[in-house]
């Protein structure tokens, strides 16, 4: 059987000391204060021994950790109850005192079949990614951990936990890249690093009290209790596996036609909507995701993130480090999404959700929480990721990686994630039972057969 042995856990801190200090919760981070991890793990190949990897390799990813930790010295310390008294939470990190988890592993498990796209199942995966220390009695917690994992003579694996409430996908890969870039200069390159990030959190001006109404509502909503727990289903439960779906350019460019021509014949020749790679590859996945579910409600619901950091008046750098995401929320007739026009449908709906932010990113912000509680009973999907971050592009040294997987999709059901394709495109990750996941593969490749013919009798 396979196993993950941990070699060693390490405290990297940072290298010079970080100043640390307290820093505010704003109402970007406070509806991910209670809820977990950001989970990806990056696949690389390596074809030197356990020994070659803790003599060569492994300095180099401590040091580089440390280096990077002093610039992004927040994601040492730990979110807080405010001394104060007050009721709210805060980042605080100590001067110079704080530490991040690494852990050195070893793993016997099979190191291709992990990194490819197939139905794995995502146990195998969570063996190769941190959990965050346990919260402290004072209800305080850590914000990351690593772990780096040898697989001898075939690969390493890069296993990154982040709490959603210390930064969105931006900086999350703002930080991995910037560890991979620190890495490759202390092996000896001469790689540039990224830019430092962005620490000043009075950029999010909140003049409504956001951050407070927002933590105000989570804990009325702790207060009357959680909802009882369904029954626990009679045998064994079905193992959950993941698996990744390839969106070519081709393919994109196809559908972006077909969905054109729909918006086009609907608005009679004058309708027009925002078309992006990452529209399609959303709608696609919704469309099987409803077929997959059977397709019981009479409307299906779809949920995800707009990065707002350049949506913002006045914008804000890119490289702020934190949370600075608003929902975006798209709703069709369950019938239209599993018709034949179902992903063009779909696609639509999203681009002129997308669209309609022009109008002011911020506004409803005030019932963005109590809109987000008030779908979960419908069951939407969600997405995690997108193509615009680049996380094939991290590289430690060891070329850009094999496999990226965003595991943590698998801690809310129906949520698919994105990211570029390592080769051109856009690529779906999914987390399905077996018998599920294979309905949905079959779903997209028909999906994608079906789309592509009729843009071709379209030309």
């Amino acid at each position: 059987m396979a196993a993950t042995k941990i070699l060693d856990r390490l405290k990297v801190g940072a290298s010079p000391p970080a100043p640390g200090g307290a820093l505010p919760l704003t109402f970007f981070d406070v509806p991910w204060l209670f809820t977990g991890p950001v989970e990806r793990v990056f696949f690389y190949p390596y074809a030197h021994t356990a020994d070659h990897f803790a003599a060569h390799l492994l300095p180099s990813l401590v040091s580089s950790l440390s280096a990077t930790l002093r610039a992004f010295y927040p994601l040492l310390g730990r979110v807080r109850p405010c001394p104060d008294g007050g009721g709210g939470y805060e980042f605080f990190c100590s001067d110079g005192g704080e530490a991040v988890e690494l852990i050195v592993a070893e793993s016997s498990d099979d190191f291709d079949e992990l990194s490819a796209g197939g139905p794995r199942d995502v146990a195998r995966l969570y063996a190769l990614v941190p959990r965050l220390p346990s919260p402290g009695a004072d209800g305080s917690f850590a914000l990351a951990a690593a772990q780096v994992t040898v697989f001898p003579a075939r690969g390493v694996a890069v296993g990154v936990s982040i709490h959603h409430v210390a930064c969105d996908d931006s900086s999350y890969t703002h930080f991995i890249r910037t560890w991979a870039a620190q890495c490759r200069v202390a092996s000896g390159g001469a790689d540039a690093v990224p830019p430092p990030p962005f620490l000043d959190r009075g950029v999010v001006a909140d003049p409504e009290g956001l951050a407070g109404r927002t933590l105000d509502e989570m804990r009325q909503l702790a207060g009357n209790g959680p909802p009882p727990p369904p029954p626990p289903a009679a045998g064994p439960q079905p193992k959950l596996v993941i698996a990744s779906f390839a969106l070519t350019r081709d393919r994109i460019d196809a559908l972006k036609r077909r969905v054109a021509a729909k918006v086009a014949a609907d608005g009679g020749g004058t309708g027009r909507v925002h078309c992006s790679a990452f529209t399609v590859a959303c709608a696609l996945a919704w469309a099987c995701l409803a077929r997959v579910g059977g397709g019981e409600r009479p409307r299906a619901h779809l949920l995800f993130s707009v990065e707002c950091r350049r949506r913002l008046a006045p914008p804000i750098p890119q490289e702020y480090l934190g949370n600075c995401l608003r929902p975006c929320f798209v709703e069709v007739g369950t019938g239209e999404l599993l018709g034949g026009d179902g992903v063009a449908a779909a696609a639509a709906a999203i681009g002129a959700a997308v669209a309609a932010l022009d109008g002011g990113v911020l506004d409803g912000a005030g019932g963005w929480f109590h809109k987000i509680l008030s779908l979960v009973p419908e069951r939407p999907m969600s997405v995690g990721g997108s193509p615009r971050y680049g996380v094939y592009e991290t590289d430690f040294g060891l070329g850009r990686p094999a496999k990226v997987e965003l595991v943590s999709i698998d801690k809310t059901p129906g949520t698919v994630s994105l990211a570029e394709a390592r080769d051109a495109g856009v690529e779906v990750g999914v987390v399905l039972q077996e018998a599920e996941m294979a309905r949905f593969g079959s779903c997209f490749a028909d999906a994608l057969e079906v789309l592509c013919d009729s843009v071709t009798e379209l030309n």
